[in-house]
């Protein structure tokens, strides 16, 4: 058993020691402060086939609060859609907002393990960038996290992943990311 007192994650070690000193020579940084850093990292699944069974929700839910380590929230739908046959507060997905050591957590799994097992993976697109900073990627399985059982999984979900920088542009965040070994293609 870990003790929580003592314990910190690989990757905001790495930040505090290595990462920060080596974006301000890179970047030029006068102000420890304006050195870009991690706020969050949003997961968020939505389920199509809801609309059939609301189950299916509920499955999701459970596997990205396993993925996640954290509860996750079911999202509700906003408005009636009848061409989707969606009706108003319907659950329709899920979603976990990840701060602090849990953070650094899934990004050193999603970026050693999870990406790796993806198949024909050759790294992540490196324009996914919004102009403020943060990088949104998709996934096609939620089955390549090791804390799914693949024998359990009736239905492949795919997942959003956001990674929120407080970096002023994306140039900024790219290079934070990278320092991470983020596999970025170009």
């Amino acid at each position: 058993m870990l003790d929580q007192a003592t314990y910190t994650p690989r990757l905001k070690a790495e930040y505090a020691t290595k990462i920060r000193a080596a974006l301000k020579a890179e970047h030029g940084y006068k102000n420890d402060m304006q050195i870009p850093k991690l706020e969050k990292i949003v997961l968020n699944m939505g389920v199509g086939d809801a609309v059939k069974d609301t189950k299916k929700v509920k499955l999701a839910s459970e596997q990205l609060t396993l993925i996640a380590g954290q509860k996750s929230v079911i999202t509700n739908a906003k408005k009636s859609i009848a061409g989707f046959r969606v009706r108003e507060f319907m659950p329709l997905g899920c979603k976990v907002t990840l701060r602090g050591d849990r953070m650094y957590e899934f990004l050193d799994r999603l970026i050693t393990i999870a990406l790796p097992r993806v198949r024909d993976f050759r790294g992540v697109k490196g324009s996914s960038f919004d102009g403020h900073g943060n990088y949104a990627m998709g996934l096609k399985e939620q089955i390549v996290f090791p804390e799914i059982d693949f024998d359990k999984v009736d239905d492949v979900l795919g997942m959003d992943i956001i990674i929120c920088t407080n970096a002023k542009s994306d140039a900024e965040a790219k290079s934070l990311l990278k320092h991470f070994k983020m596999p970025f293609t170009s």
